[in-house]
């Protein structure tokens, strides 16, 4: 206390100066109606500014409950389109009813490893069997097909990306619907996959799009890429077309896995078959 004493002491004219100046400021603006406009203006900017400075930190830190919240309603969204449904149509007596029933659903998940350039790549997700995920799913995102769900625990899975050399899944050119299938090239390019099998009538053209055909684990017309190079195989039956593919491998984030809810009963129905050839 005593060092505080001698400290104001020695400086007693500086501190006696700064409150004659702040007081002199306070009468001359108070007084003054432009000055205490122009006061007043200055400080709401400064303060507007810091709190837009705030707002835009308080922002970053809750991106990631935002991030899930969308990630969710795009979930719930896709559960509504039409290519989620099938249709149940009955005709009797030219009276004709037609009931929209759920065949897909989609489950929301976060990527939480990634891999994209070895032969073989994989992601891991943050649901699992709790969640309703099942070996066997479809993944997909915003921009196109992912892959498919190989293994599963109770709260994560693992997917085997598009971006492996054992993964192909039936596609379509969206303008003619001519089939063929998708799969990775052999330059291990993460953007660039193959279509093959494409009928020589199909003539497609460069930029083209390409498409999930609804005959795998995806619904139809979900995007794969576009067409970006045309060969012909030997013998010319059919065409392999490099594909520039729509989803950016190395940026995934929120990712959907797709339950088709009559998978089972197809793949049992098509066991059958195949015993009887």
């Amino acid at each position: 206390m005593r060092n505080l004493w001698i400290f104001i002491s020695k400086y007693n004219a500086f501190f006696l100066f700064l409150i004659f100046e702040v007081t002199s400021l306070v009468i001359y603006v108070k007084y003054n109606s432009f000055q205490k406009a122009t006061f007043i203006n200055s400080s709401g900017e400064i303060t507007g500014s810091l709190y837009a400075k705030f707002s835009e930190f308080s922002g970053y830190l809750s991106l990631k409950e935002v991030n899930d919240s969308l990630a969710r309603e795009n979930a719930q969204l896709r559960n509504q389109i039409k290519s989620s449904l099938y249709v149940d149509t009955v005709t009797k007596h030219k009276v004709t009813d037609t009931v929209y029933k759920q065949q897909y659903e989609y489950i929301q998940a976060k990527v939480i490893n990634n891999s994209v350039n070895r032969s073989n790549n994989y992601l891991t997700l943050n649901r699992g069997s709790d969640q309703g995920i099942e070996k066997g799913m479809g993944v997909i995102c915003d921009k196109g097909i992912v892959g498919k769900v190989v293994f599963v625990s109770g709260h994560f899975a693992v997917v085997q990306s598009l971006l492996h050399k054992d993964s192909q899944f039936s596609a379509m050119l969206a303008k003619n619907k001519e089939i063929g299938y998708i799969e990775w090239g052999d330059d291990l390019n993460p953007h660039r996959g193959v279509l093959k099998d494409v009928s020589n009538n199909a003539l497609p053209k460069l930029g083209e799009l390409v498409v999930t055909s609804g005959y795998s684990l995806f619904p139809a017309g979900i995007p794969i890429g576009k067409i970006s190079n045309l060969h012909t195989k030997a013998g010319g039956v059919s065409l392999t077309m490099e594909v520039a593919l729509a989803v950016d491998f190395t940026k995934l984030d929120y990712v959907n896995v797709v339950n088709n809810k009559f998978a089972t009963e197809q793949q049992g129905l098509e066991a059958q078959q195949k015993k009887d050839e």
